[in-house]
């Protein structure tokens, strides 16, 4: 085949699949851009992951462990102590929509930040209220979140403000915990993951402590 011929015809297909690739680029979904995250720790994390993941503008919430220095802990070391690790959340979120601020100041009102034992029925180290900070900013937010709290409580407010450090995502059966239909064995006998964790948050006396401690102010009690 001549040059020139074979040259005319890769042009119009060269041509043809830049147009088809372009088309399909365009269909597909956006990645997330200008998202941000939080880390918090407030005891229970199928709690918080709840309640967090109920929040306008929040596009999802991951339940992990952070905090201490052992990597990749599992569930039982860290509920047994000793790893310095939390159970904590990390929340993703877009700013456009709702902001670092706010989402503190839930925060604040969804726990008792007064508790410097544990949070509700669970005890222990790993179960304490935290946040988590990347950069003077983050903290600088933080911290007036902080005071707003305790100046509303007119109580020592003891949760710490802590530099970031690696998150360990918790096991996969502990993600959307809350919203699970997996049947479980529980000491309310058999029941449906959703129906388990809501039997558990009545029985710790989360939403009753919160209601108690901040009032008309509790975000998420009864949810």
């Amino acid at each position: 085949m001549d040059r020139n011929v074979r040259t005319n015809c890769i042009k119009p297909a060269l041509l043809f699949f830049l147009i088809t690739l372009a088309a399909i680029l365009r269909a597909l979904p956006a990645p997330a851009a200008g998202t941000e995250t939080l880390t918090v720790a407030g005891g229970c994390f199928w709690c918080v992951e709840s309640d967090f993941e109920s929040v306008s503008g929040v596009i999802g919430a991951v339940s992990g462990y952070t905090g201490g220095s052992t990597a990749n802990p599992t569930y039982d070391q860290v509920t047994k102590g000793g790893t310095g690790h939390y159970e904590a959340v990390q929340i993703t979120f877009d700013p456009n929509l709702v902001s670092r601020a706010k989402l503190l100041e839930m925060f604040f009102r969804s726990v008792d930040p007064t508790d410097p034992g544990g949070q509700f029925c669970d005890r222990g180290e790993s179960y304490r209220t935290a946040i988590f900070v990347s950069n003077s900013g983050e903290k600088a937010i933080a911290e007036a979140a902080k005071a707003d709290a305790q100046r509303v409580l007119g109580q020592t407010v003891v949760t710490p403000i802590l530099n970031h450090s690696a998150f360990y995502p918790a096991e996969a059966y502990h993600q959307d915990y809350y919203k699970g239909d997996k049947l479980v064995l529980t000491r309310f006998g058999p029941k449906r993951q959703k129906n388990a964790y809501k039997a558990y948050r009545k029985a710790c006396g989360r939403d009753a402590r919160v209601k108690q401690l901040w009032g008309g102010k509790a975000p998420f009690a009864g949810s």
